[in-house]
């Protein structure tokens, strides 16, 4: 019976431990951007009058160039991000295995947000895209697989993306639109573009992988 009480107990512990290792985080508090960086093209402009937050929303302004970045950096994980276009569809992106956050494009995969191209993915700073077909892509676009699944001005977006020993998998508001691996980079920091106009975001969200 000892031994009994014993195995189950460390079953217990083990799946606690587990459960602990893949508990989601909140990259964005919903009250402030602590835990993130910045970059601006234009080193006149301050980050504060670029990137603010107002009832649980992130707002960049999308002029100048750059991006907030993650201060840690991640490899095998699930992310989950909400955006929406406030005023006027435009361009934006979320750049993934981010390597070198003080350049205006940083080594990484963008997973496109512009309008009408959502989804697609964007080699940038020297990173090579190695498609489902084998063929390596350097400073390339790979195309999404699907039409456009992108909601209408003002109304919410959602990107779930996959990211797991380099292979990076998107879908956009529930319909599969991208895969392909990373030939380099398998960990990085996670950045939210600013770039054209107004973009906004909310519930970023991180799920540890195993």
């Amino acid at each position: 019976m000892k031994a009994k009480v014993v195995f189950f107990l460390t079953l217990l512990i083990s799946g606690l431990s587990l459960q602990a290792q893949t508990k989601t985080v909140e990259l964005f508090n919903g009250e402030n951007l602590d835990g993130w960086g910045f970059f601006l093209a234009d080193e006149t402009k301050k980050p504060e009058e670029v990137f603010t937050v107002k009832e649980g929303v992130i707002r960049i302004g999308g002029d100048p160039f750059g991006y907030m970045y993650t201060e840690d950096k991640y490899s095998n994980f699930h992310l989950s991000v909400e955006w929406r276009w406030p005023e006027e569809a435009t361009n934006s992106g979320i750049f993934l295995y981010v390597q070198d956050e003080n350049k205006i494009w940083p080594n990484s995969i963008e997973c496109q947000l512009f309008a009408g191209y959502a989804g697609d993915f964007i080699a940038m700073g020297g990173t090579e895209i190695v498609a489902e077909s084998g063929i390596a892509l350097d400073r390339a676009a790979l195309r999404k697989k699907n039409d456009s699944s992108e909601n209408p001005v003002g109304e919410w977006n959602n990107a779930d993306i996959t990211c797991e020993n380099g292979v990076i998998t998107v879908y956009i508001n529930g319909i599969f639109q991208n895969k392909a691996g990373v030939s380099a980079q398998k960990s990085g920091k996670i950045a939210l573009q600013s770039e054209g106009k107004a973009i906004e975001f909310r519930h970023v969200r991180l799920t540890p992988l195993q």
